[in-house]
């Protein structure tokens, strides 16, 4: 039941993410789990894993967003729009 309630807050939160966040997090995840169970110490082929991924996945993640910049107002609100001419 913990982790059925831990996969639902994580994925309500991934849900207010743009592309490039939602990426590295699921990079992150996937390359953290793939370096833990290909090294041969677990904790550091996670760690290396993980931030490869997480690079990788944010990488994508922003290609699939072209044109579209992430702005915060004075309240620190954030929002994305398309990108000023020449961006």
């Amino acid at each position: 039941m913990k982790r059925i309630l831990t996969i639902l807050v994580l994925t309500m939160a991934l849900g207010a993410c743009s592309q490039t966040e939602k990426g590295a997090a699921v990079g992150g995840l996937g390359g953290a789990a793939v370096g833990a169970a290909v090294a041969n110490n677990p904790v550091q082929g996670a760690v290396v894993g993980g931030a490869v991924g997480a690079v990788a996945g944010a990488l994508i993640g922003r290609a699939s967003e072209p044109g579209r910049c992430r702005y915060r107002d004075r309240n620190g609100h954030t929002y994305v729009d398309r990108c000023p001419s020449g961006y």
